[in-house]
């Protein structure tokens, strides 16, 4: 029996590789002697008994048949479609050249004056078996050359990857189309959730519902699942997803159609899925008139440009229509990485409104000035030197260090930077008269466990400070939000490093849980939130549902085609390792330190009412703290943070390794001055 297989998969694998003209033939000779038999069958089937031509000349009328239908076949166009993805549309057109052609044998047969007219009912018999021989030859081979589910999956030798595609819609029409020229994967068929669509024909596959997945999948010769939802809700991908995880498939999916550049499905568009694509939500329609208050037609300064969040400001900003924007990083790579991505995006865009000229299309390009300044924010002279020489109105102060065990070891660096920095620039901009200053915190900032959460509790107090006091005319507010989804250094980017080497896949804690949020959503939403303030607002923005971190980990496994080894599993593939919290690390992170907060204009962003401290008494602490790091007095930095912010603990902790891996890596930006 496999040496029967064998021998029929090699011959189809041999028709399959033969060159373009000698498939034309091989079909050409195919529909002949199929409308022989047509032709044949049809006066036998109207006589009720074998026929035979009772002359020469009639038997050459009839024999006239297959030939007009292959003329006309070719005429049509007929041999240069793709026997293997004959489709609808080919079935059509061999429905429409079997019409044509058997039109125009009735009309020689006419002017041919056939004493004994020949009965009606032949041509109609005759065109029924073209078009049943004809395409049904084509849909076999088709079945065979495809390795469809027809009985069981054809499998060549060549192992191309048989694939299944979640989403028969615009999309996964396009993916089918790109897949069938491709010599990679072989769709064998749709899976939708859409009752209409079940047990239809899409482009030659079939549509099954979700609950056949497990009999599609179960028989061992699916590997892959594409998604192809992308003009779909979130929730309907995330859905999507939550019924593959329990398949033993590797998962790819497609990027929303607006993110697809030339508006077509390409098979390089698929792409591993994202922790977004697990956790994103359905966007917000944004506040126009709140994106563009603080930006359009003003200078913008962004502090740590190059980080997760600043550059996402960033690209924001610069389509917000600012007149110049000033880039300020400590990181020479990563300013140098977002200037030359921002330049090469304004290139493409003076290309674009090129050509929307020359297509009539009217509208200036005035495109911002680009500047970069290499320094950090406590150099208060080139701060000063930056806001004036960029007559800056606005401020997104995105520059922290960030990451929980780094700061925690290296407590004096972090707080120089992280409060006291943040000092330096926002008394810089009431110097300047700066109109507006938005400081980028932390979920961490609510009553920290740790060195960083406390810094920029500090930094949070600092400002509401400045705010009450007064003085200038800048409004300081700030904008406190989780976890960034995919930022640099963030643990889904671990996870998926780790699991592509074979594990095992780190977690702190099963039951750590942690909020996230999506990079474009968080910096959008901090540009309207922003542009609410009226002074010292604390603004939370709304994460959505909390994640356990474990839960995350076990989905990127299960969705990258791989099991986790467990007590039901153990025979998995990837084991996760618990490695406990490290010093300062919560269980659960928080976003408000008190219940009194309100809505706002957008429903995604909260103003939150917090106890401040008088200016003086902040100076006077902060002066006491500056001492105690200048003295390298870790006790005393750790006592005087538990006096000032509030829910602080004061704990002095010995650290081996510090770098070690850690939820805290997806907390926001790059961690830079």
């Amino acid at each position: 029996m496999n040496n029967i297989l064998e021998l029929k998969n090699k011959l189809l694998k041999d028709l399959v590789g033969l060159g373009r003209y000698p498939k034309r033939v091989f079909l050409l000779i195919n529909d002949l002697i199929l409308l022989f038999i047509a032709i044949w069958g049809a006066f036998s089937l109207r006589l009720g008994q074998l026929y035979w031509p009772e002359s020469l000349e009639f038997g050459l009328l009839l024999a006239s048949a297959p030939f007009i239908g292959i003329s006309i076949f070719y005429y049509l166009g007929l041999y240069r479609l793709v026997t293997r993805f004959i489709g609808p549309q080919g079935a059509v057109r061999i429905l429409a050249a079997v019409v044509l052609s058997v039109l125009a044998w009735s009309l020689i047969v006419i002017l041919a004056a056939v004493p004994g007219l020949l009965p009606r009912s032949v041509f109609i018999l005759y065109g029924l078996l073209a078009v049943v021989l004809v395409w049904g030859s084509r849909y076999v081979a088709g079945v065979l050359l495809r390795g469809l589910p027809f009985m069981t999956f054809a499998r060549f030798e060549d192992a191309k990857k048989n694939i299944l595609i979640y989403g028969a819609g615009q999309t996964g029409v396009e993916l089918l189309q790109a897949l069938r020229i491709s010599n990679e994967y072989n769709a064998i068929a749709f899976i939708d959730d859409d009752d209409r669509l079940h047990n239809q024909n899409v482009s030659g596959l079939k549509v099954y519902p979700h609950q056949k997945l497990d009999k599609l999948i179960g028989r061992g010769d699916v590997d892959e699942v594409f998604l192809a939802l992308s003009d779909q809700t979130i929730q309907a991908r995330r859905a999507a997803l939550k019924r593959l995880e329990t398949f033993p498939v590797q998962v790819k999916t497609l990027p929303g159609l607006n993110d697809i550049a030339s508006g077509k499905v390409r098979i390089s568009d698929l792409r591993h899925v994202d922790v977004e694509d697990l956790l994103g939500r359905d966007p917000v329609p944004p506040h126009t008139d709140l994106l563009d208050r603080n930006i359009k037609g003003k200078s913008v300064l962004i502090t740590g440009a190059g980080g997760s969040i600043g550059s996402e400001l960033t690209r924001q900003i610069v389509d917000l229509g600012a007149r110049r924007i000033v880039l300020f990083d400590l990181s020479e790579i990563a300013l140098y990485d977002i200037e030359m991505e921002i330049r090469d995006h304004l290139q493409a865009l003076a290309e674009s409104k090129k050509r929307d000229v020359v297509g009539f299309k009217v509208g200036a390009f005035n495109p911002p000035i680009i500047k970069s300044v290499l320094g950090s924010v406590s150099d208060e002279p080139l701060i000063i030197k930056t806001l004036q020489d960029n007559d800056v109105h606005t401020i997104y102060h995105a520059a922290a260090y960030k990451h929980v065990p780094i700061v925690e070891a290296n407590p004096v660096s972090g707080i120089m930077n992280n409060t006291f920095g943040t000092r330096i620039v926002a008394e810089c901009a009431l110097a300047c008269d700066v109109e507006q200053f938005v400081l980028i915190s932390t979920d961490k900032a609510v009553r920290p466990t740790n060195i960083m959460g406390a810094s920029k509790r500090l930094s949070e107090l600092v400002l509401q400070a400045l705010a009450d006091e007064g003085r200038g005319k800048t409004v300081f507010s700030m904008v406190r939000f989780g976890n960034v989804l995919d930022s640099s250094g963030s643990v889904v980017k671990r996870f998926r490093k780790q699991i592509l080497e074979g594990g095992p896949v780190t977690v702190t804690h099963p039951d750590i849980i942690r909020y996230f949020m999506s990079i474009p959503e968080a910096a959008q939403l901090v540009i309207q939130a922003g542009a609410m303030g009226s002074g010292g607002d604390v603004f939370v923005l709304d994460m959505g549902e909390p994640v356990k971190i474990d839960n995350l980990a076990r989905s990127m496994i299960r969705l990258m085609g791989r099991e986790v080894i467990d007590e039901n599993h153990p025979g998995g593939d990837i084991a996760i390792e618990y490695m406990g919290l490290r010093p300062g690390e919560k269980l659960y992170e928080e976003l408000l330190i008190g219940d009194n907060s309100t809505g706002t204009a957008h429903p995604r962003i909260l103003r939150n009412i917090e106890g401040k401290l008088s200016i003086s008494v902040l100076d006077e602490r902060l002066d006491i703290l500056k001492r105690a790091m200048d003295g390298g007095n870790v006790a005393d930095i750790h006592k005087l943070l538990s006096e000032t912010v509030e829910g602080y603990t004061a704990e002095i902790h010995s650290f081996d390794d510090p770098v070690s891996g850690d939820e805290n890596w997806a907390d926001t930006t790059r961690t830079l001055h």
